[in-house]
């Protein structure tokens, strides 16, 4: 309670950290803000291209019965952009605000959920565009007002983990590129430009599934498939895989990032 009461206090200077982030993240840029949208659009067509056109991968029946693979593709995209912009974010931010930290105090873990914030408000712009296209595509359910919850739950979750990297890359620079590294096999390990029906096809699909959903984003990124592609409810079974790891990851991230972070100022 000490230390919600703590974060409550600095709630302003989070929000600095955010602002600041947020200003200096395109700053002499040409194109400026337009980049967060060209980065995602082109990761989009590439795999767009690859997944649908020449490995013709087909996901199932969105709630208006399309099965266009890009918009599918988008969805995962937008879910796996933000837990990677958090993580990513986070070692960076408690790197930069080193130089500010060994003059004054305040709490370390500030910077990086300043980042954190500073992410959702950027994942709201990429949403704001998935929004508009399945309004145009006309694939628009009542559960697509569940989102903001499960985006809610992914954000925990994402910050915990952005916690612990952004400690652990204090002490020992190597963890920023082994995060990189893990990331890239997370992603294929999770059904972002992959349906997990196209698996249940094959010999022992049944069994890679089960193996494959024990992966907290999986189960994140299916439950922002629900609402806004199938326009489902998630199951009960996925609410609470989501409730427990965002609970699991914040209240582990943050106890190991305050305990281990008296000596990140001498570090830095």
């Amino acid at each position: 309670m000490t230390q919600v009461a703590e974060l409550w206090r600095y709630r302003g200077l989070i929000g600095n950290f955010a602002s600041r982030e947020l200003k200096s993240k395109y700053k002499h840029s040409v194109l400026g803000w337009a980049w967060s949208l060209i980065n995602p659009a082109a990761t989009l067509a590439i795999y767009t291209v690859v997944f649908s056109t020449i490995f013709r991968a087909t996901p199932p029946p969105a709630h208006n019965g399309m099965t266009t693979y890009v918009v599918y593709l988008f969805i995962g995209l937008v879910a796996w952009n933000f837990f990677s912009n958090v993580v990513n974010g986070s070692m960076a931010a408690l790197i930069g605000a080193g130089a500010l930290l060994k003059k004054i105090y305040f709490p370390p873990y500030a910077p990086v959920l300043g980042t954190a914030a500073s992410a959702l408000v950027q994942t709201s712009i990429e949403f704001g565009v998935l929004l508009l296209v399945l309004v145009g595509v006309e694939n628009v359910s009542w559960s697509l007002f569940l989102t903001p919850l499960v985006l809610a739950l992914l954000l925990i979750f994402a910050s915990g983990i952005g916690l612990l990297f952004a400690l652990f890359n204090v002490f020992y620079r190597d963890i920023s590129y082994l995060v990189g590294v893990v990331l890239q096999l997370i992603f294929y390990a999770t059904p972002v430009i992959w349906a997990p029906q196209q698996l249940l096809g094959h010999a022992h699909g049944h069994l890679a599934v089960r193996v494959l959903a024990i992966n907290p984003l999986y189960q994140f990124v299916e439950g922002f498939r629900d609402v806004l592609w199938t326009g489902t409810v998630p199951s009960a079974s996925r609410w609470g895989w989501m409730i427990l790891a965002a609970a699991i990851s914040i209240g582990v991230g943050l106890t190991v990032f305050i305990r281990g972070s008296r000596d990140v100022s001498e570090e830095l």
